[in-house]
């Protein structure tokens, strides 16, 4: 099975790696073959998950580093390589949303959504690349977008900003890089987390009104991925693939309800 990824014997770096997304996609490649560094500013999350890669029989390593600053990202990127191999594949889970309106936020709240969401992307990709390109080698980058970079909703427009700006800068990164390194992106949709249930009546609304009556998994994400990670993707990049559960088809109006469903995420 691992054999149809291409992954075997690869090393993976996934920042944001200790929960979630990003821990279920270091799951995902260590099921595929890879040695992963798992990068979290969490450093007992990153451990953890590092443990169970190495119950998989992969090598792990972990690594705590924040994730918006670019020397403590080449840092990271100098110890997986050290503890592990060069890297070979990269994914970024790292962002956060500020609910406020537009005319109440302030500078700092601008400024931590922005380099949460992008800035983390572009520091890590840069890294791995410069890493590359200087052995001569091929490689693959994915980063976590979100349908909100995909369509508008009120309340977080600096997240939505930065998500739009991802999807950009990988189209940029992939004609700059290619055709050594493929870069692409996953865009969510509304995915079953502790903090999306937490709210059961908004949730059941909007699941209404979706095309698969459901929200989606943190491993269904992770296939993606992989996918976009692996050989199965060889002739992919550039480009953003939403696994929203048809969101970005849906019409978000109740004509019943007489209000916008998707202002209730």
């Amino acid at each position: 099975m691992e054999d149809m990824f291409g992954l075997s014997g690869k090393t993976a770096a996934v920042w944001g790696g200790g929960q979630g997304l990003g821990a279920a996609s270091a799951r995902h490649l260590a099921r595929a073959g890879c040695n992963v560094a798992v990068v979290d500013y969490v450093s007992e999350r990153a451990e953890q998950i590092a443990g169970e890669i190495r119950a998989l029989g992969r090598r792990a390593v972990a690594l705590t580093a924040d994730a918006t600053n670019e020397e403590e990202v080449q840092a990271a990127v100098t110890s997986a390589e050290a503890a592990l191999a060069p890297i070979d594949v990269m994914v970024t889970v790292v962002g956060m949303a500020t609910w406020k309106p537009l005319l109440d936020m302030d500078a700092n709240d601008w400024s931590r959504d922005i380099a949460l969401n992008l800035n983390s992307f572009l520091y890590s990709s840069r890294a791995v690349v410069r890493s590359l390109q200087r052995t001569g080698r091929n490689g693959a980058i994915v980063g976590i977008t979100s349908v909100s970079g995909l369509v508008s909703a009120p309340m977080h427009s600096p997240y939505g900003a930065a998500k739009a700006a991802l999807i950009h800068l990988v189209r940029s990164m992939a004609v700059e890089w290619g055709p050594a390194v493929r870069v692409n992106a996953v865009a969510p949709g509304v995915i079953e987390t502790p903090r999306v249930a937490a709210t059961p009546e908004r949730v059941a609304a909007v699941r209404s009104r979706l095309p698969m009556k459901r929200m989606g998994t943190v491993d269904e994400i992770a296939n993606a991925v992989l996918f976009l990670a692996s050989d199965l993707a060889s002739y992919v990049t550039g480009h953003t693939l939403p696994i929203d559960g048809g969101w970005t088809s849906a019409f978000l109006m109740d004509p019943s309800l007489g209000r916008d469903l998707s202002r209730e995420i």
